[in-house]
């Protein structure tokens, strides 16, 4: 059997952190010579780009600055820069004007496209990793063969002396709840709010920034509609958006993370939570208090605040959806019966490893059974593993708050390339261009 291609560098996922990768890897390249060029390749399991589209409300903006874009903080002078997008689109002035460092949502999303457009040669769409395969040289693990299959059944074979692993989080549900065409996670959420007609009544699980935007999406989309959201705060928390706790997600404060010790750690992360988790942009609970108090006044509540409560029931049968709200403080419930219910009770991190099947368990872990994960974000292996792996998120343990958010990436994504090139063997051979593709596996 012919050998599969060879890579430097192969990437699992292609959201934004490893479409930042393939920029990084493309601007090096550019200015390369030819021992320095680094080959890279990415397998994304979706048909095409994607990064959250369940929620690109019209009227959501970003909660980081157009400057944490895919590139700035790396190389501000990148022509993929958002700066640069806004001007091939003829906006740049427009934008300016507006005085504003948070872009809508779906514009960030369109540049995210437009970017992942100019690096599409590097990226095979509709490719789910199935196999990760360690390939040894006396008695060395020197690369890893990567084994992929599309819709169609077709299965394509990749070697690689680095792999990234970038696959994202998964959503959050509460023990017991599965998803139906009554019960949302908030992924899904504009995927499945055009099957309501005419609803009488929604409810919405979370007091974070998701579950907040989704009340008032659906206030505003179903005026007919009584929108009940349900959450255990005393009221929306505002996130801390200040100038001094925003360093939490500079550069800098990965190295301060990262040499801390783990009480230091947990301290951080307790004092800074409030930062990105559970929390709501100051405008949006403006808005959410005064319908609130509006409706008051005209005496016809329509949007419900079930606060310090919990869904202690939750029944999808065929009579209908019915949702028990319990009330911590007193105890007492109210049934609702409703249309749909939207869970808005976040994502949690996906084991890393999981793809590795047996050369996870020459990864190094610590005493909570996490991965080891040194600084330039390359998992600690036993020395027989020579070949690379490398984290896009679940990293959080090791170098803080921000590496699942996209403050960082455009750094995070150079440190690993340097990484990959500093780990190096000294002669690259050369490796055939085209994936070899089998007829199926087993």
């Amino acid at each position: 059997m012919p050998q599969p291609p060879v890579f430097d560098l192969l990437g699992v996922g292609f959201g934004p952190s490893n479409l930042a990768l393939a920029i990084a890897v493309t601007e090096h390249n550019a200015s390369a010579g030819v021992g320095d060029v680094v080959t890279a390749h990415f397998l994304e399991r979706q048909p095409r780009f994607g990064w959250h589209r369940g929620m690109l409300l019209d009227d959501a903006t970003m909660q980081v600055s157009f400057l944490k874009d895919l590139v700035t903080l790396r190389n501000p002078s990148s022509s993929f820069s958002f700066l640069n997008y806004l001007h091939g689109k003829g906006r740049l002035v427009d934008f300016i004007n507006h005085k504003n460092l948070f872009p809508l949502r779906v514009e960030f999303h369109d540049y995210f496209e437009w970017a992942a457009g100019r690096v599409d040669d590097l990226v095979s769409y509709g490719h789910d990793v199935v196999a990760v395969r360690p390939v040894t040289e006396g008695g060395v693990v020197t690369h890893f063969d990567v084994t992929s299959r599309t819709a169609t059944g077709e299965v394509e074979v990749r070697r690689a002396r680095n792999l990234v692993l970038a696959t994202g989080l998964r959503p959050a549900l509460p023990d017991g709840v599965l998803p139906s065409d009554r019960v949302w996670h908030t992924r899904d959420f504009l995927h499945r709010v055009e099957s309501l007609v005419d609803p009488k009544r929604l409810v919405v699980v979370g007091a974070g920034q998701s579950g907040a935007e989704v009340t008032a999406h659906l206030h505003e989309r179903f005026p007919g509609a009584e929108v009940c959201a349900v959450f255990a705060r005393y009221g929306y928390s505002p996130a801390d958006d200040s100038s001094f706790a925003n360093r939490i997600f500079d550069p800098a404060a990965v190295d301060d993370y990262f040499a801390a010790p783990e009480p230091v750690k947990r301290m951080l992360m307790d004092y800074h939570a409030n930062t990105n988790y559970a929390v709501v942009d100051n405008d949006l609970i403006a808005e959410l208090y005064r319908r609130v108090y509006r409706e008051k006044v005209l005496g016809a509540p329509r949007l419900r605040l079930f606060n310090l409560s919990r869904v202690a029931e939750l029944h999808d049968d065929e009579p209908g959806l019915r949702v028990t709200v319990e009330s911590l403080s007193s105890g007492q419930r109210e049934v609702l019966e409703a249309d749909a219910v939207v869970y808005a009770t976040g994502y949690r991190e996906a084991d890393p490893t999981a793809l590795l099947g047996e050369l996870a368990d020459r990864c190094d872990r610590d005493e909570a059974g996490r991965p080891v994960v040194d600084r330039d974000y390359r998992m600690r292996t036993d020395p027989a593993v020579s070949a690379g792996l490398y984290l896009q998120g679940g990293t959080e343990h090791t170098h803080g708050i921000s590496s699942s958010l996209l403050s960082n990436t455009s750094v995070r994504v150079g440190e690993i390339l340097r990484s990959v090139l500093d780990h190096r063997p000294a002669v690259v051979p050369a490796h055939p261009e085209f994936a070899i593709s089998l007829p199926g596996l087993g």
